[in-house]
């Protein structure tokens, strides 16, 4: 059977293609430093396939199409958007993707009991998607299952549907009559605002950071449950907080189990999460 030997939540913020390059600068030494020692994780757990979390950012799904989660079953994906290329210096590039994978956490002819999916058979991925991969996988050599949770357009799934999520790929894999080796890789933010006065001001919410941190450090996933969900709260957060639950994803795929490595970055780009499990 297949075996999930890791899982990863990192930053997706586009920005950083631009300026996390040489001479690199001083802020950006230790998320630089961070995406090193996941790239490194990846080698060492020699993984085969990427179950890759992130958010759409109404591009590919609009609020006339707005899916909770959305599992892509093509066998290819393009990426990036042309804005991105022009605005952040993001390359094009083309991704293999893994059909076999995609159905089994689908379900070939049944919907699983736990959650409901939608699909996608053409789907261009956004920088959600893109920069983590670039990152932990510049070579991107691996075939990709992505996922696209809802986290920015309410309605938005609760908390309990991400841990839900997180639960149902870690048996799908591990169900799986194959000897692959699969990585879980999330994508998104601690506390975040975007488009008012505290965009690139500092953390908008230190106390949310600290907290949601710990969560990951020890393991708690009933104390992230209680928090995440009072959508006010994390609103109250910033903006696009609510994408933190995308690592919740990662932590309930782990078994809730603290993460081996912890490590929220700032910078001029606000808090950088990097959540690290590996197998044991």
């Amino acid at each position: 059977m297949a075996k999930l030997v890791m899982a990863a939540a990192t930053p997706h913020n586009p920005l950083l293609w631009r300026a996390m390059a040489e001479p690199m600068p001083d802020d950006l030494k230790p998320i630089a430093a961070n995406f090193t020692r996941f790239r490194e994780a990846f080698t060492q757990h020699d993984v085969d396939v990427v179950v890759v979390i992130g958010t759409d950012h109404l591009r590919q799904f609009f609020y006339d199409n707005s899916p909770a989660f959305v599992v892509g079953k093509a066998d290819a994906y393009h990426g990036t958007w042309e804005n991105e290329a022009r605005t952040f210096g993001m390359e094009y590039v083309e991704l293999e993707g893994h059909r076999e994978l995609a159905d089994q956490i689908v379900g070939r002819s049944v919907q699983p009991d736990a959650i409901d999916f939608s699909v996608s058979l053409e789907w261009r991925l956004d920088h959600a998607f893109v920069i983590p991969l670039q990152y932990v996988r510049p070579e991107l050599d691996l075939p990709i299952v992505p996922v696209h949770a809802n986290a920015s357009m309410p309605p938005v799934p609760s908390v309990r549907r991400f841990v839900a999520l997180g639960t149902h790929l870690r048996a799908a894999i591990e169900a799986w009559d194959s000897d692959a080796r699969v990585a879980i890789l999330t994508s998104g933010h601690m506390a975040n605002d975007v488009g008012g006065p505290r965009t690139f001001a500092g953390s908008p919410d230190p106390a949310f950071d600290a907290a949601a941190a710990g969560w990951m450090r020890d393991g708690d996933l009933d104390g992230a449950i209680q928090v995440c969900s009072d959508v006010d709260r994390m609103t109250e957060a910033g903006c696009m907080t609510y994408q933190y639950l995308n690592a919740v994803t990662a932590l309930s795929a782990m078994g809730g189990r603290p993460a081996d490595f912890v490590d929220v970055t700032e910078s001029r780009f606000a808090s950088s999460p990097f959540f690290l499990w590996g197998s044991r």
